[in-house]
């Protein structure tokens, strides 16, 4: 061996031992002995992984490192940060940034966009005016523990192009709406949101949808939709969105996917049929589910969007019209007899004297207090309270919960905000505080419906994979650093529909982009969260 060769040979071991975290006591974090779940719902395995900057750089079978930093996770799960693919913490986490109730779930990555968006808002030429963009650096701006992501909502930009009317769009204000898509996109969207069960998300028609979701295909995003109905047409909302994944040409996924209310609950089996039966025919169709039989929504859920015509203000006004009360009593008459009002119970009031009356009461028991039918009772309550006032909806089976959690391409929601320090006397659905630590606890170790490996697969892998996600949802060398350590003995729910806001107990360890804001279970004061952009940036970045 010549001395070339020698100097050649040295200077490559040299590298790799100054590069590499191996012996260096520069690297950041290095968890020893925990059973590895990788996230892609492979066999897990004992190994290690270590952290340096925000980033794994080794996972894999047990390997020594020198840091500072060393955790002996014998016994524990190690697992990816799980992704909410449907978030309202928008507006809680600028009220406190630290995220707990999810944070507490292994959560690393809150999803907005159900419809609204926090940006685009207002006329592009205002001095108040806020871009989608702007919006969610906003959030980071202001510190917060989790990374956080957004899809633009379809009703946000129909709003700002069309206002509340009840009409067709025109061609030239698509025209105008495909360009704030466009602008979107570029600044990070992940695609398009719609909620098209609420006003005035369902007075776009699907051609509008599809000329805006055209946009989102050009960037590589995807469409995720809240559809127009999930009860008795839940098949005819189905084919809807089937129909724009294809015109469009884009992956498509459902909000939250049901059949809600008794006489509908056969009706998940169909539903079930027609997405693989798209899927075969080469659609991208996924779906997400809170983990309850009960949803949450303001009596908006009974009230029908015609009324809501105009906004707020209208709509409340158009309820105390004799000829509009008529109509309305009869429209919500027709709801309740698919979801009876003692299913209906009420937790989010505006006035704090309506909410000491009526706070924890169900509708049936709010219309014998106030010796009215239940539709007169809905109408005045709305009236007197200015407000949608939330409700929690008991309207779904536990056997559909049970086969919806089996099926490979449905990932988790809360479908809620995002809390730390409750304000007193808030109530909210226990999904909140347990959707997600529940596909551990509850349907995964206790009622063996799936693998710890799949359910944290359907908890971190799939539902990146849906977002497009490169270098997040697995435990992978050069991926982001958002990982949990949980006991998998331990972990579970204790949130309750009587005591919601009871936090989920097993996750011991939590790091943001290689940065620990759980340890030991409690916050560290750290706010490393940031802007998840989606394919539409990075394209515009390429170009």
């Amino acid at each position: 061996m010549n001395s070339k060769t020698l100097f050649t040979l040295f200077f490559v071991n040299f590298f790799f031992a100054f590069f590499s975290c191996n012996n260096d006591p520069v690297c950041d974090t290095v968890i020893q002995n925990g059973t590895i779940y990788d996230g892609s719902g492979l066999p897990s395995y004992i190994g290690t992984l270590a952290i340096k900057g925000d980033k794994i750089i080794y996972v894999g079978p047990p390997k020594k490192f020198n840091s500072k930093n060393q955790i002996d996770a014998t016994g524990k799960g190690v697992s990816p940060g799980f992704i909410n693919m449907l978030s309202w913490g928008y507006t809680s986490l600028l009220k406190n940034g630290r995220s707990l109730s999810d944070l507490k779930q292994g959560v690393t990555l809150e999803v907005f966009g159900e419809g609204t968006s926090a940006g685009p808002n207002g006329h592009p030429d205002s001095l108040d005016y806020i871009s989608f963009g702007e919006a969610m650096e906003k959030l980071i701006k202001n510190k917060v523990s989790p990374n956080i992501a957004s899809f633009l909502g379809a009703a946000t930009v129909r709003i700002q192009h069309i206002g509340y009317a009840n009409r067709k769009a025109s061609v030239s204000e698509i025209n105008e709406m495909q360009k704030t898509v466009k602008i979107a996109m570029e600044e990070g969207a992940m695609g398009i949101g719609s909620s098209l069960i609420y006003a005035p998300g369902d007075y776009a028609d699907t051609e509008e949808l599809i000329a805006l979701n055209k946009i989102v295909s050009e960037y590589n995003g995807m469409y995720i939709s809240h559809m127009r109905n999930e009860d008795n047409r839940v098949l005819e909302a189905l084919e809807e969105l089937i129909t724009i994944a294809r015109e469009a040409e884009v992956p498509a996924e459902i909000y939250h996917l049901k059949a809600s209310r008794r006489p509908n609950w056969h009706l998940l089996d169909t539903i079930i049929e027609r997405v693989e039966n798209a899927q075969k025919e080469g659609l991208r169709i996924t779906a997400d589910m809170y983990t309850y039989p009960a949803s949450s929504t303001g009596l908006t859920g009974v009230i029908p969007t015609w009324v809501q015509e105009g906004g707020h203000n209208a709509w409340i006004n158009r309820m105390k019209e004799p000829k509009a009360r008529i109509r309305l009593l009869k429209d919500i008459r027709e709801e309740l007899s698919q979801q009876p009002p003692e299913g209906i119970l009420m937790v989010g009031f505006k006035n704090p004297s309506m909410a000491d009356k009526y706070q924890g009461k169900t509708i049936a028991e709010a219309s014998k207090m106030r010796k009215q039918s239940p539709e007169e009772t809905i109408i005045d309550l709305i009236i007197e309270d200015d407000s949608r006032i939330q409700c929690i909806y008991f309207s779904m089976s536990d056997q559909n919960i049970k086969k919806k959690i089996k099926l490979p391409w449905v990932s988790f929601c809360s479908d809620a905000g995002s809390y730390s320090d409750p304000e007193k006397g808030f109530r909210t659905h226990p999904r909140a505080y347990g959707s997600f630590i529940r596909v551990l606890g509850k349907f995964a170790r206790d009622e063996n419906l799936i693998t710890l490996e799949e359910a944290i697969r359907k908890l971190s892998g799939l539902p990146a994979s849906n977002l497009g996600l490169k270098d997040r949802g697995l435990l992978k060398e050069n991926y982001f650093g958002d990982v949990v350590i949980f006991d998998p003995k331990t972990v579970g729910d204790n949130a309750t529909f009587e005591n919601p806001l009871k936090y989920a107990n097993g996750v011991e360890y939590v790091w943001v982009n290689g940065s620990a804001v759980i340890k030991n279970g409690k916050h560290t004061n750290s706010f490393p969260g940031q802007f998840v952009k989606g394919p539409g940036a990075l394209k515009k970045k390429a170009n």
